[in-house]
């Protein structure tokens, strides 16, 4: 099992707005190709204007095919159209989890 960690920085005031669309447009079909995230959280302190989300999958390969699949879902597409328009994302970062051997998620 791995966890797909995502680093969202947004421009200050960005937060609340995307966070709205987020939830209206993208996390329904982010949901219907990946699952429920792990957890999904904006920063209160330290570095400020974060979204940090995390996916939880069986495999690389696993997170490879479920990826393909949203990117090649319409609705994803016009969803990051948007998201992109409305500039709200400054910078992103990924990184992949490998759990310790003694966490269960």
């Amino acid at each position: 099992m791995i966890v797909d960690c995502r680093t969202y920085m947004l421009k200050p005031g960005a937060v609340m707005p995307y966070l709205t669309l987020y939830q209206r447009e993208g996390l329904p079909v982010q949901t219907k190709h990946l699952g429920r995230p792990v957890g999904y959280y904006h920063t209160e302190t330290g570095p400020l204007n974060q979204i940090v989300h995390m996916w939880k999958y069986e495999s690389v390969e696993d997170r490879a095919k479920r990826r393909a699949a949203l990117q090649a879902d319409p609705d994803w597409q016009a969803y990051l159209k948007k998201v992109t328009s409305l500039n709200y994302i400054e910078k992103q970062e990924n990184k992949i989890l490998i759990p310790a051997p003694f966490l269960s998620i």
